[in-house]
């Protein structure tokens, strides 16, 4: 894998393009052998070249006409094929690109999973949510329906959009620019984050804001707080951590006890 990753990253510098180890990337990719972003001893770690071979795979490839069950598109990318002895649930019409991975157990609704993005074991991507390109989703993770995982592709060193292991982001969720959602953490119904959004800590006697994270079993819901203009005093987004998540909350069916407790919407 080293002497792909040099062949790709001169191919980044030169513009030459030569198929066979783009190809080998996404292959990998595709696979779950290679990742956009794994977890390291010291946190997260980017691996840039292999953005940097989606990219170049973009170049690489040219807009043709496409068949997919009987539906006609006009695209770069094909669609993943999925091995039925993969353990992985599609459900139509659920499309995951080629160069995504899907672990065994995760079921794929009517939903999106791009290219680069790394989806983990018995994970549920509920109707019409979108995973984007690069994003890694934990295991055991929920995205409920209509949530938005934003993808980051450019540039290669930027850090895409992490969900960490056990997370539950409610109905119509948005996350986007690189943030990273703690193992563990519950997010109501409407929850919007951006890189820029604060999330509040309101739960001790002093507020505590973190920004483009959320902390691991905090439980967030949306909220806003005043921010004076010229022209007057108006509500910003922000969100709010109202509590952090038990273990007794942990197993799946007792999931329904901590949306219940906080009263959240999902």
């Amino acid at each position: 894998m080293m002497a792909l990753r040099e062949t790709i990253e001169a191919m980044w510098e030169s513009g030459e393009l030569d198929a066979a180890p783009i190809e080998e990337a996404i292959d990998l990719l595709d696979r779950g052998e290679l990742r956009v972003a794994e977890p390291g001893p010291d946190g997260w770690v980017v691996n840039e070249w292999a953005k940097k071979a989606i990219l170049l795979y973009f170049r690489l490839r040219k807009v043709e006409p496409m068949e997919v069950g009987g539906l006609r598109y006009l695209d770069k990318i094909p669609v993943k094929h999925v091995d039925p002895a993969a353990g992985v649930r599609v459900v139509p019409p659920g499309v995951a690109r080629r160069g995504s991975f899907l672990s065994e157990g995760v079921v794929l609704m009517p939903g999106y999973v791009n290219i680069g993005a790394w989806v983990g074991p018995r994970t549920m991507v509920d109707t019409w949510a979108t995973v984007g390109s690069c994003a890694q989703i934990g295991a055991d993770v929920h995205l409920a329906g209509g949530v938005g995982i934003g993808g980051v592709l450019e540039p290669p060193q930027a850090a895409p959009v992490i969900v960490e292991d056990g997370a539950f982001l409610g109905s119509r969720c948005i996350v986007t620019e690189g943030v990273r959602i703690g193992e563990g953490a519950v997010l109501s119904a409407n929850v919007s984050l951006t890189a820029s959004v604060p999330i509040i800590d309101v739960t001790g006697p002093e507020p505590v804001e973190y920004r483009g994270e959320v902390p691991p079993r905090a439980v967030v819901v949306p909220g806003t707080r005043p921010r004076t203009f010229p022209a007057g005093t108006y509500q910003l987004a922000c969100a709010l951590v109202i509590g952090w998540r038990e273990p007794s909350h942990d197993l799946r069916l007792s999931l329904n006890d901590v949306l219940r407790e906080f009263e959240l919407a999902v």
